[in-house]
Order: structure tokens, then C-alpha cells, then sequence
């Protein structure tokens, strides 16, 4: 069981950052890469080749902004979970790309989660669907949330 951040490009590292840190408290297994849809398709399908090989629960989550291709080209090659979770420099420009992520083609289901630490959250409560140990570790940390509000 792990997740696979895919960036669209370098500069969405740190964003990928705050979700491996959140899913390492999971003990949950990460491993990132750098594949634009638009500039390498072909490398964003073979790590999705080399992860089908792999025979482990898998969920996805890509970081793309701007015209989000990466997103619904993930979804649209694999029959594991998407999670798109773009990244914005500030609120103006959310409202400016917001839409590439939200509207995907038909058959292509991305689902969107725009805070880096909810998406390393929603991973988790995929994957525990299939993991005991992760979905109690889940209850855990939601009973310790109820605990300290």
C-alpha cells in the first residue's frame, strides 16, 4: 500500500512535501515524481505501468495547476484512486485555475481536494479500506481531533 504524488513540475515540490509529511504520521508509504501530461505523457504512463506491476493497494495524487491535464490523464489510465490537489501561489490565483481541476472529461474521475493535508487525509481513508491497521490508526486520529477541540 502506498501513494504516488505525480507533480506536473518541479516547482510543486514543497506542496507535495506537506502531504508526504501527513501520510508519513500514517505510516504511510510515499513515493513522488515529476511527469507533465502536456510535456511527457509518456513518462507519466510508465510510472503508471510500473506501479500497476507492483500488485499493492495504490491511490494517487497529483499536483498540476493552470490547465490541469495531469489530473483526468491519470485518471483516465488507471482504475486505482485519484486525488487532484493543485497548488496555488494565493487565492487570486485558485479563482484563476480553479476550473481545469474541477472539470474533468467524462470517465475520468479525479476527485479534488485543494488543502495538501486533507488530500494526504482522503489517501489514507481510501486505503484503510482495505488495511485494518490504517483504518484504525484513522479512528484514532479523528477521536484525538474530537478530543483536543
Amino acid at each position: 500500500m502506498f501513494v504516488s504524488i505525480i507533480m506536473g513540475s518541479k516547482s510543486d515540490s514543497a506542496h507535495a512535501d506537506k502531504i508526504d509529511q501527513k501520510l508519513k504520521n500514517f505510516g504511510i508509504k510515499c513515493e513522488k515524481h515529476v511527469a507533465s501530461a502536456h510535456k511527457v505523457p509518456e513518462k507519466v504512463l510508465d510510472i503508471l505501468a510500473k506501479n500497476e506491476k507492483k500488485n499493492e493497494a495504490i491511490c494517487y495524487i497529483t499536483i498540476a495547476g493552470r490547465s490541469n491535464a495531469l489530473s483526468g490523464f491519470v485518471a483516465a489510465n488507471t482504475a486505482y484512486p485519484v486525488i487532484a490537489c493543485p497548488p496555488f501561489a494565493d487565492k487570486t490565483d485558485m479563482m484563476l485555475n480553479i476550473n481545469s481541476t474541477l472539470q474533468m472529461p467524462s470517465d475520468t474521475p479525479a476527485l479534488t481536494v485543494l488543502d495538501a493535508g486533507n488530500a494526504a487525509l482522503a489517501a489514507a481513508r481510501i486505503l484503510g479500506l482495505t488495511e485494518e491497521k490504517l483504518l484504525s490508526s484513522n479512528r484514532k486520529y479523528i477521536k484525538n481531533l474530537k478530543s483536543n477541540f
